[in-house]
């Protein structure tokens, strides 16, 4: 009891601390984030753009579909271009062609020798990288040149959102469809706020050299060169995973050992629960979450096949109807909605299970959950829809519409009803795991981890909530990474852990004390990385240098617990074998080793490969970041929804024979299909835009010149096969749910105590 107090009482001290960090980080980018300019003038006084230019043209860029369309700041779609290095290289190879023009009679600097390109291309320098911001009138000055090149980059983006035939072939490249952008006057503000976003990028911070985004994207030309302190903190990157892993390594050699074997039940402890009819109406959360993931992977598809051919699939002229940027919406959208509802319907099932208390109209509350989960899907995919296809207007967007903000884009009124949906999970589960909490037997700090980790999952959302339509953009990429990764990769997972644990411990193969210790200590362990660890989503938002420090040292920590999962994934492999009886739980039991698997290869050496500063200075948002999220989206946090899916279901179904050969055939193809979409596409096509943002620069890893090569085009179809299978083995898990209640195949009844007394005494031949 003592050392759980302790262990307490560490996990309190280490979440405030954090936190307390996290806070001040979001306190200091608040304070240093680049300036919105009121006016963008010319040395001659000429108005090129206003504040309302740049934040319409913000607005207008979210109702399109916002990250899902390309990139601002490397966060979001892997087709289009990210917009701010697309516009910057374009600016400055304008500009250059302007003085090849003045100077030398050429159509372009590339004309020109080589040393005069390079002094040119020093010039350039000069000209974009000083910062001509004054606070005290709010504008930002540029020279004749310069407006001159900003005003042809501009026409080439105006042409490109609308319908002009010069710009068809880069549009179908980009998949984007006709008139993305319908509206003249929006299509020149939203050139306003990709040249806010391009000039952030390459103008240096007041008395340093490096830019408001620490000199990304890679950028020769402009002087965009990654920093020294880059280089610094990713040593000590590894310097910290080193140490972490070898900490984790003595404390398991002490410990290791120490627990006593419990003794093992001689049949299923959970055979006894009775199902309240509460936990009986969760059966419905699974079904919906196999019906939102086949559509996913559907939309999945759909998306991936928009790189080769652009607008259409398989000459039907989809874009018109579905676009790109749509699809990719709802696809990464369906990914948490049908995950968060495989373990809300689990908390759902699990409170009273472990309690065995059933609160007045909890039944009642699930389903009115439910129905508004449904409400919330449809009604935020219509109003996606209306806003992509540019029908819903600017003023309504932000509320009804698309918030463009990759995993955040619902809506803002859909965000506070998901809110409100949380807050009634909550309550729900909370009144059901109360009077488990008031026990004082052993298993209290078990549930009580349980009982926080739901709590946290109920409010953290509330960080969505945090920014309003004009907040500026560094702030919204700092609250929305606090869903993104501190709800979604953070709580939920300490939510699962202690579950398992809890069933574990329930079905009596795991002594109740050492289990408590052990989730205790692994949540203090992931939480000690976890935390700090969301900076470094952060590096390049126009954050702070003390976001590089902080990010890439506890990031480096969050690998560490990764480190060891084969010793958990052995350890749940002996308890799926130790009775006779746990054969049953065999493919719950084999999800959870597919996530070790996953949490080792895709969050752990896939995650370790993009995340310190240096290596994501070139990668971020090339398809090596697509490779970490999906094998550790769907590798970690899917595999394990489906293992806690089916524990529910053995549950709900406890009298129906399992169809043990569907359920492999899914284990097997999901498994083997995840590791050929990495293998085979993911991780080689990343590496060759890593490749090519060394050698020239990020924009052209971007770019249609480069995404439009044959090798490109080959790698997006050899991920056809590994989809293939993938899709065979969701669509046996499907038709294993659905044959649970559509014709299942009874189990023969147990023979009654008399029965096998008499059976007994019958003499054989």
């Amino acid at each position: 009891m003592n050392s759980t107090r302790k262990l307490w009482a560490g996990l309190a001290v280490l979440l405030i601390a954090s936190f307390a960090v996290l806070l001040w980080v979001g306190s200091e980018t608040y304070r240093q984030a680049p300036p919105m300019p009121e006016k963008v003038v010319t040395t001659d006084g000429t108005v090129i753009y206003t504040r309302a230019d740049i934040e319409t043209g913000r607005q207008v860029w979210q109702s399109i579909g916002g990250q899902q369309l390309g990139s601002i700041w490397g966060h979001g779609g892997y087709v289009a271009p990210d917009w701010g290095a697309d516009w910057l290289h374009r600016e400055a190879e304008a500009v250059l062609d302007i003085w090849a023009s003045r100077e030398h009679g050429l159509a372009s600097y590339k004309q020109l020798d080589e040393a005069t390109q390079a002094a040119y291309a020093k010039r350039v320098q000069g000209l974009l990288r000083p910062n001509t911001w004054d606070a005290a009138s709010g504008t930002i000055t540029i020279d004749a040149d310069r407006a001159a090149a900003m005003a042809g980059v501009a026409s080439h983006y105006q042409s490109l959102f609308g319908n002009d035939p010069a710009t068809a072939e880069l549009r179908e490249a980009y998949a984007m469809r006709n008139d993305t952008v319908p509206d003249a006057e929006h299509r020149r503000q939203l050139t306003a706020f990709y040249w806010w976003a391009a000039w952030a990028s390459v103008t240096e911070r007041p008395g340093s050299q490096i830019t408001y985004t620490a000199n990304w994207p890679h950028d020769e030309l402009v002087g965009n060169k990654p920093a020294s302190n880059l280089f610094i903190w990713t040593v000590f990157s590894v310097l910290f995973l080193t140490a972490g892993i070898g900490l984790l390594g003595w404390h398991y050699a002490v410990s290791h050992g120490e627990e006593m074997e419990p003794v093992l039940p001689k049949s299923d402890p959970l055979a006894a629960i009775k199902v309240t009819p509460s936990m009986r109406a969760t059966a419905k959360y699974f079904w919906v979450v196999i019906a939102l993931f086949l559509v996913q992977i559907l939309l999945g598809a759909t998306t991936a096949h928009y790189q080769v051919e652009g607008q259409e699939a398989y000459g039907f002229a989809l874009a018109e109807i579905l676009p790109y940027s749509l699809t990719r919406t709802w696809h990464t959208q369906l990914a948490v909605l049908w995950i968060a509802t495989a373990w809300l319907g689990m908390g759902l099932y699990i409170a009273p299970a472990i309690s065995g208390h059933e609160p007045k109209f909890q039944r009642l509350g699930v389903n009115f959950l439910w129905t508004c989960l449904i409400v919330i899907v449809v009604g935020s995919f219509f109003g996606q829809w209306l806003a992509v296809m540019q029908k819903l207007g600017l003023d309504k967007n932000f509320w009804f519409g698309h918030q463009g903000w990759e995993y955040v884009d619902l809506g803002r009124f859909w965000q506070i009803f998901l809110f409100i949906g949380l807050l009634l999970w909550l309550t729900l589960v909370g009144r059901a795991l109360w009077p488990a909490m008031r026990k004082g037997d052993d298993s209290r700090s078990i549930v009580g981890l349980l009982f926080l980790s739901v709590v946290c999952i109920g409010l953290f959302y509330a960080a969505g909530l945090m920014w309003g339509e004009h907040t500026h953009l560094s702030m919204v990429e700092y609250w929305r990474w606090w869903v993104v990764h501190l709800w979604v990769e953070g709580f939920f997972e300490v939510f699962a852990v202690a579950v398992i644990a809890f069933l574990f411990t329930r079905l009596g193969l795991l002594q109740v004390r050492s289990a408590t210790i052990s989730v205790l200590f692994a949540t203090i362990v992931f939480m000690a990385g976890g935390v700090l660890g969301t900076l470094h989503h952060l590096y390049f938002t126009g954050t702070t240098p003390s976001v590089i420090a902080l990010g890439a040292s506890f990031s480096a920590l969050e690998v560490v617990p990764l480190a060891y999962v084969g010793f958990e994934a052995y350890h749940n492999y002996k308890l799926g074998k130790a009775t006779p009886w746990m054969t049953k739980y065999k493919w719950p039991i084999m999800f959870f080793l597919a996530v070790s698997f996953w949490n080792l290869v895709g969050a752990g050496l896939f995650g370790f490969l993009i995340n310190p500063p240096l290596p994501l200075y070139y990668m971020q948002g090339l398809n090596l970041t697509a490779n970490h999220g999906h094998t550790a989206m769907f590798g970690v946090y899917g595999m394990l929804g489906i293992g806690l899916m089916l524990f529910c279901l053995r549950g709900l179904r406890p009298d129906v024979a399992w169809n043990e050969k569907l359920l492999k055939t899914a284990f097997w193809a999901l498994n083997i299909g995840l590791a050929g979409m990495a293998a085979f596409t993911l991780l080689p096509l990343g590496i060759l835009q890593l490749l090519a943002a060394i050698d020239h620069g990020y924009w052209y890893a971007r770019s249609a010149e480069f995404m439009q090569q044959p090798i490109v085009e080959l790698l997006v179809w050899m991920r056809v096969p590994a989809d293939t299978l993938f899709s065979v083995g969701a669509l046996a898990l499907a038709w294993f749910v659905f044959r649970l209640w559509v014709a299942p195949k009874r189990l023969a009844p147990l023979p009654s105590a008399s029965a096998v007394a008499a059976a007994a005494i019958v003499p054989k031949r």
